[in-house]
């Protein structure tokens, strides 16, 4: 799995720091291990202080170097469409109205509040959702910040559950972490922890340390929400990540985003599910990709997602089919979109489709 960098000795292979520290920044260095296409080199030239470019060694090891359209090339290496004015026309930095009035802090939904505890990524992916962020440098919230974000916490006694997001909030320094987790857990109103990361995906070696296990624990009930988008990012790196927060209490979820050329395929949708339950990680979402600058050319048709949707029924149990969901404009939240299995009602029966064929009538009564 390993690849191009199978000479690199395994004790540091196994080392996030080791990962982190030989990010891949520069279309010089990329050019070492893949060979770019012309696209690629303007990309790179023409997002430079704009949308950065990092990739750890792992995710890189995991590219076609022959292929310009592998998923994880796409996710990963800038392109010219992220600039390109017509194709990024109707996108927005913020579509989502995330940004209020303590810096990095959300409170869309009334028992719920964001917090982006960082700006910094192991990878910075195409396709993020908060590309704007970026353009501030690599930073993690001061302890002022945080002590202003448990202030408000304390002061909104609906707020039930927080979310840790970034950036890559399991980046700051364990020291970091615990303050901020200890601090949370000072507010008595507040159930849940969520952390919202993707290095299960881009640097699992972040769950091969023992200390940052233990801390999670300890603070529990903590539940992390991942972000896996393609069976090829499911290694058994990847898979040892999710059984030892497994081990340590910590319940592993999966947000799939929908996105053109990567995983806008049904079969390619089923072998994911498939394997996400196979590494015992629940898929809870399939989003259509947001309407954010930069990002455009990832969106595809909302049929497409339903398409895929209507593929998994039947073909998966329960369990692996997520929720298809479209994150509203403006602030408006999320809701689901789900294809429509009652085909008609006359009186007491009602006629369904059936994800295996024929149309099926169901006599039910009023109650």
């Amino acid at each position: 799995m390993r690849g191009i960098f199978k000479d690199v000795p395994p004790e540091l292979w196994r080392s996030y720091r080791w990962q982190v520290q030989n990010r891949i920044r520069t279309k010089e260095e990329l050019k070492r291990y893949i060979r770019l296409t012309p696209e690629e080199e303007e990309g790179i030239d023409r997002t430079d202080g704009l949308y950065p470019m990092a990739i750890t060694p792992y995710y890189l090891s995991l590219m076609n170097p022959e292929d310009p359209q592998d998923p994880i090339r796409l996710q990963a290496v800038p392109r010219v469409e992220e600039v390109d004015q017509n194709l990024q026309a109707l996108g927005e930095p913020d579509p989502f109205r995330e940004e209020g009035n303590i810096p990095g802090l959300t409170h869309r939904y009334p028992d719920r509040v964001l917090f982006t505890l960082t700006t910094f990524c192991a990878v910075y992916c195409r396709h993020c959702m908060r590309k704007r962020i970026f353009q501030e440098g690599e930073r993690a919230r001061t302890k002022e910040e945080i002590d202003r974000f448990v202030e408000y916490l304390k002061a909104h006694l609906e707020v039930k559950e927080v979310l840790l997001s970034g950036g890559e909030p399991l980046s700051v320094s364990e020291e970091k972490l615990q303050y901020v987790l200890s601090r949370i857990r000072e507010v008595p109103h507040v159930e849940i922890i969520r952390i919202g990361t993707r290095l299960p995906v881009l640097a699992p070696q972040r769950f091969f340390d023992a200390e940052l296990l233990r801390l999670l624990e300890r603070y529990s009930p903590i539940w992390l929400n991942t972000h896996f988008n393609h069976p090829k990012e499911i290694t058994e790196e990847s898979a040892e990540a999710v059984e030892n927060l497994l081990k340590h209490g910590v319940p592993v979820n999966n947000q799939t985003v929908l996105l053109k050329g990567v995983n806008d395929h049904p079969q390619v949708m089923l072998r994911l599910m498939r394997e996400l339950l196979r590494i015992k990680v629940r898929p809870v979402y399939l989003f259509h990709c947001d309407p954010v600058k930069g990002a455009m050319h990832f969106r595809t048709g909302l049929e497409k997602g339903l398409e895929i949707m209507e593929y998994l029924r039947g073909r998966i149990s329960g369990m692996g089919i997520p929720t298809y969901a479209v994150d509203l404009p403006g602030g408006r939240g999320k809701v689901p979109v789900m294809p429509n299995y009652l085909f008609k009602k006359e009186d007491h029966t009602y006629t369904f489709r059936s994800p295996f064929g024929p149309l099926v009538e169901y006599h039910i009564p009023d109650a």
